[in-house]
């Protein structure tokens, strides 16, 4: 491809014409692949499978996001083992360079953008627009804007937000593209909405072209910063705080930014049917929002699933099923191995619990009982081995905190391990390592969470609180195990956590452990009947489709 056919750009192969509506799809993270390190946990996963999927369905839609020059971090280990915050320079040289250059306004000053492109047959997914300010005509602190993946200084945040938002909507202008949908995934790229306004000329005709995916269950979630920060910045785009308070209905001095696109939108959903209901109670008693609905997140299983397992389902071939999940859980063991010096037993139920690290999904929560911990680990007759890994966001010094005492945990057992580097490659292989794939959340707190369908895609069973996809998914003993929800608005964060363990305890103790070692066949059946659930609801192809019938076409 030419740099020139970047000026009138039209997708590179054949659209299917049920998704011929051009579409922008704007995220500030994206995992499509393993070596293109731009995302940092569950936002990026998803949107990752979203373009492999858009791809899939050759639908015309393309990617923008944010060419992280550092990433998001990598997670070394300190000499005790312990977190160790790395920023490397990231290069690829299977992105290619558009030739295009042009400049936006951050903080009153010309900033240049250069842009990327990720073509669909690299990876197999939607053509990817990456933009990027590491440029030598930059002064350095332009050129930090793209360093680091939602940076822990304010203004630098808000800066990312304008390169994705403004120099995103910018680009769509430069290549012709002329979307008839603006996909806002979460409220990063907000500030294209004072782009397309100078654009367009009125709120009208932007609420024909923008549409909104909100992932967050509660309000204090919902990024605010200080309206008069942002206009320091040139988030408006040159627009008076009088009209930008006129036109947002945001009159005190937070700005917020995903009350603002929910205005501008014409339509709005959360990312589970839970999560929709969530959202439209959080936001119901602001005037003048977007109707929410709820399409519930999905990942792609033809990239995600262990297509020999699936095959050795459909075959009835009991054998060889057994022995697939054997060799991927010992192959997975090896990794494990090198990171930890923990060779860990194919033949023993194996936990695992790896996602990003964040407070509510408390990582650490079955370690709070460690009289009964240690008898679960420690049952000569029925073992069990515990993994853990995740990356916490590098400032979140409570999760780091989790995160380094679980390591130190670890030292004293043999068959606990704690693993770093939890991205696309380990994820995959963790999963193949896992029988049950644990997640205890508090509810209502994760929005969807996707971990756990990739996780039975390869043949590991769900054990979970009642939250996010988890309550359309579970049929409890039959798919998976749930902690059966009370009303948690009723307890404490302490009664909460105390009941939740509780329960966990008692599913692992008295369900998995005996039918895992007890009872082979019916375990089998309950890993297959996850495996078949979750391929027919839980394969991002519905998604990508849900999202043209739902969204894109209404």
């Amino acid at each position: 491809m030419t740099n020139n056919s970047f000026r009138n750009y039209t997708v590179p192969f054949q659209v299917d014409e049920r998704y011929s509506k051009k579409v922008a799809y704007f995220s500030m993270e994206f995992a499509v692949h393993q070596p293109l390190k731009i995302y940092s946990g569950g936002l990026g996963f998803l949107s990752g499978s979203h373009l492999r999927s858009a791809y899939e369905l050759k639908q015309n839609l393309i990617g923008i996001g944010i060419l992280w020059k550092y990433g998001y971090y990598d997670q070394a280990r300190n000499q005790d083992q312990t977190l160790q915050v790395q920023w490397n320079e990231k290069i690829y040289n299977f992105l290619e360079d558009t030739g295009i250059k042009f400049q936006i306004p951050i903080h009153d000053h010309p900033v240049w953008v250069k842009v990327y492109y990720l073509n669909p047959t690299t990876f197999n997914s939607a053509p990817l627009f990456l933009l990027s300010t590491d440029l030598p005509e930059n002064d350095y602190v332009s050129q930090t804007i793209c360093h680091r993946l939602y940076d822990a200084n304010t203004a630098t945040k808000v800066a990312q937000f304008i390169l994705l938002g403004i120099g995103g909507a910018k680009l769509i202008d430069e290549l012709n593209f002329n979307p008839d949908v603006y996909h806002l995934n979460e409220a990063h790229a907000m500030s294209s909405v004072f782009y397309l306004y100078k654009k367009l000329g009125s709120v009208e005709e932007i609420k024909k072209k923008l549409v909104f995916t909100t992932h967050t269950p509660e309000e204090a979630g919902n990024e605010k910063h200080d309206i008069f920060l942002c206009e320091k910045m040139s988030y408006f785009y040159g627009m008076p705080l009088e009209k930008v308070r006129e036109l947002t209905g945001i009159y005190d001095d937070q700005f917020n930014h995903s009350l603002a696109a929910l205005r501008f939108a014409r339509i709005a959903n959360g990312v589970s049917q839970l999560h929709g209901e969530v959202s439209r109670t959080m936001w119901g008693h602001y005037e003048k929002v977007a109707p929410i609905k709820a399409i519930t997140n999905a990942q792609n299983w033809k990239y995600w699933a262990d297509k020999q397992l699936y095959r050795f389902m459909e075959e009835g071939n009991d054998f060889g099923f057994d022995d697939r999940k054997r060799h991927l859980k010992k192959r997975a063991f090896d990794i494990v191995a090198d990171q930890t010096g923990k060779l860990l037993d194919p033949d023993v139920l194996t936990i695992v619990w790896a996602r990003r690290f964040a407070g509510y999904k408390r990582a650490e929560l079955l370690t709070r009982d460690l009289a009964r911990f240690e008898r679960l680990i420690n049952n000569i007759n029925r073992p069990v081995q515990i993994i853990w890994a995740g990356k916490p966001y590098p400032v979140d010094y409570p999760a780091i905190s989790d995160f380094n005492h679980l390591v130190h945990l670890s030292k004293k057992y043999d068959n606990v391990a704690v693993c770093v580097g939890y991205e696309l490659a380990l994820s995959k292989r963790l999963k193949q390592a896992a029988d049950i794939w644990l997640n205890n959340p508090r509810v209502p707190r994760e929005a969807s969470g996707t971990s756990g369908m990739t996780a039975a895609m390869n043949g590991a069973v769900n054990v979970s609180t009642h939250d996010g996809w988890i309550c359309e998914f579970i049929n409890h003993g039959n798919n998976g195990f749930v902690v059966p929800p009370i009303d948690y608005t009723a307890v404490n964060v302490h009664e909460q956590d105390a009941y939740d363990l509780e329960e966990l305890y008692k599913i692992l103790e008295e369900q998995v452990v005996p039918i895992y070692y007890g009872n082979k066949d019916t375990w089998r059946q309950i890993v297959k009947n996850g495996m078949r659930d979750v391929r027919i609801q839980f394969d991002s192809n519905r998604m990508a489709h849900e999202y043209y019938e739902e969204m894109y076409k209404a």
